[in-house]
């Protein structure tokens, strides 16, 4: 398995945390300092987590499981859906429903409901009821795959969670645990890394960032599955891949402006908190 090098996470500015002022004390032992009103986070533990857990990841992929990505933040959206899609497995990019996962019978009847409606756009049978029904049920259509198409083919609860944002992917994360399902999560330093079974501290906000930490763990993934089933696993992936790369947003710093980027630095010796 590829590892991650320092120099990458730092181009991609996994290193920068969120303003000193807004962190969650929880994060400090994944703190190196802080820089011009910024938290900088230690990449040599980044490179040792995201290294573990795309380890634990591999194994389970291994084993046949499966993993259901989650992030639903504007910068995450394009790159949780490419990698999730390009390693064959399931996400959310919209609002998480509540009971995704406790309730996941009701969810699994509203999948079925997505799955005829299409089944009656396809087969015309929409084209003969009234207007004012047809177009009811193609906006029903609409808001169900908005909210679910990145799971519709999930016949079961996923054996992993892959979190962008804990913060605002709390309910999600609580569901899981209750389930006793192991998370995997990109924690920065305003999040609380308590309910995550596998932090790799980072910066969340970054689009480099997301697309570096999220393709290592999807790479994880297709390694464990051409483990899994080796003579299957081609023709499974040439019938998932997505054709060509979807439109990525425009990268962003997560930092302000005003942060010298330049003087960033790999962690090196005690850190000072």
């Amino acid at each position: 398995m590829a590892s991650v090098t320092l120099k990458q996470l730092l181009e991609a500015g996994t290193h920068f945390g969120h303003q000193t002022r807004r962190w969650n004390p929880r994060m400090k032992r994944y703190i190196y300092g802080a820089r011009n009103g910024i938290y900088i986070i230690d990449l040599q533990k980044t490179q040792r987590l995201l290294r573990e857990a795309s380890e634990v990841v591999r194994r389970i992929a291994t084993d046949g499981g499966t993993f259901l990505f989650v992030g639903t933040k504007r910068q995450a959206q394009e790159t949780i859906a490419h990698e999730a899609q390009r390693s064959g497995m399931f996400y959310v990019t919209e609002r998480w429903l509540g009971g995704m996962l406790t309730n996941f019978a009701t969810i699994q009847r509203r999948i079925q409901k997505l799955r005829d409606l299409e089944r009656m756009e396809a087969e015309g049978q929409l084209e003969v009821l009234p207007k004012k029904e047809a177009i009811q049920l193609r906006k029903e259509r609409e808001k169900l795959n908005r909210f679910l198409s990145g799971i519709k083919a999930m016949e079961g609860l996923p054996d992993a969670l892959f979190v962008i944002d804990t913060r605002k992917e709390h309910i999600a994360l609580r569901e899981a645990k209750r389930l006793g399902i192991p998370t995997i999560a990109l924690v920065d330093t305003n999040c609380d890394p308590t309910d995550v079974d596998y932090v790799i501290p980072g910066n969340d906000e970054a689009i480099r960032s997301l697309r570096l930490i999220t393709s290592t763990i999807a790479d994880a993934i297709l390694e464990g599955r051409r483990a899994h089933a080796p003579q299957d696993f081609d023709a499974d992936l040439r019938a998932e891949t997505v054709e060509g790369s979807p439109e990525q947003p425009s990268d962003e710093l997560h930092p302000p402006d005003e942060v010298d980027v330049a003087a960033a630095s790999i962690p090196q010796g005690d850190p000072p908190l």
